[in-house]
């Protein structure tokens, strides 16, 4: 079975870190493009980072120069480092997998809050 599964949420206070792994199984990992999305209490899901399989990056613009997406295809692991956090950063972070411009594969997503 193909499985995401996030780590690393937390609380944190405004201006500090954290950093949101997410461990893939049951897929070619190296085959596919990762991707974190985000949802706020009565807020539609936001796209939030991309990484394709060859390792180009992009970013919604509330977070480029703050967030970082990587991957590892050794270890089928990806990363969000969250630095200089908002308190509009607080969602449910999802991490997810797909192929051209689908998204197939969800994680349960891990919660972040941030305070002022």
């Amino acid at each position: 079975q193909v499985q995401l599964v996030e780590s690393g949420g937390g609380l944190v206070q405004a201006g500090g870190s954290l950093r949101l792994s997410c461990a893939a199984s049951g897929i070619i990992f190296s085959a596919y493009t990762m991707g974190w999305d985000r949802q706020a209490p009565g807020k539609q899901r936001e796209w939030v980072a991309g990484i394709t399989s060859g390792g180009n990056t992009n970013y919604t613009d509330s977070v480029k120069g703050r967030f970082t997406i990587s991957r590892d295809n050794a270890k089928k692991m990806v990363y969000l480092q969250m630095n200089s956090l908002k308190p509009e950063d607080t969602a449910v972070y999802f991490c997810n997998a797909g192929i051209f411009s689908r998204k197939i594969y969800w994680g349960q997503g891990t919660q972040v809050t941030v305070s002022s």
